[in-house]
């Protein structure tokens, strides 16, 4: 009896799908707008247990979300969409005011501090799958910027 116990859970382990890799999301954070605005930056530290990259997401309080960066050439602060982020394993990728974050475009309504603000992050992972990630960002008034 306990041989046919230990061999059925044996082969239910072995039968069980691997678990997919998976990114920790921490610090989510989105800035507060102004009455009117039409987009909103979105902060975030993201760390892969895998190579992976970060290739899009939405949410229900814009009509578009994009990847972005943002860089100082020649003294002008330049910000440009990009088509993913890569995500190296083990490497906390920080997402961030003045670099790499999200962009939540077409705004439906102003976004209040103390909101927050639902968002589906899509990332891939290196064999090409993709999968979703459920991320609960708060609201920060503007200026407040990462709290440590």
């Amino acid at each position: 009896m306990q041989r046919t116990l230990l061999t059925l859970i044996l082969a239910m382990t072995l039968a069980a799908p691997a678990l997919a890799d998976s990114v920790k999301v921490e610090n989510a954070w989105v800035r507060a707008t102004a009455p009117g605005q039409k987009v909103a930056g979105g902060f975030m530290n993201l760390t892969a247990d895998a190579d992976m990259t970060l290739v899009g997401g939405s949410s229900p309080v814009s009509k578009t979300f994009e990847l972005h960066f943002m860089k100082m050439e020649n003294g002008v602060m330049e910000m440009r969409q990009v088509k993913e982020i890569a995500l190296p394993k083990g490497k906390t990728v920080r997402l961030e005011p003045g670099d790499l974050h999200v962009m939540f475009i077409g705004l439906k309504g102003q976004i209040k501090p103390g909101q927050k603000v639902p968002l589906t992050l899509v990332v891939k992972e290196a064999d090409g799958k993709e999968q979703k990630l459920a991320v609960e960002a708060e609201v920060r008034k503007a200026g407040g910027g990462m709290r440590h």
